[in-house]
């Protein structure tokens, strides 16, 4: 998803998006430990979209 995008969205539906992309962070590590990971670069996205969010939630404050 775009920044353009996630700035449309209000406060509380990012902080709501951070915890579903933590969680889905732990989960493809846990998976890339046990083998069970067939696309590693998932976790580097998942980062990256945090990582927006993350930015965006700060510029709001």
């Amino acid at each position: 998803m775009k920044a353009q995008e996630l700035r449309k969205r209000d406060k509380k539906e990012l902080e709501k998006m951070v915890q579903e992309f933590r969680k889905k962070l732990s989960d493809l590590r846990f998976k890339f430990s046990s083998g069970k990971l067939k696309n590693v670069k998932e976790i580097n996205n998942s980062k990256k979209e945090m990582a927006r969010i993350l930015t965006i939630l700060k510029e709001t404050k």
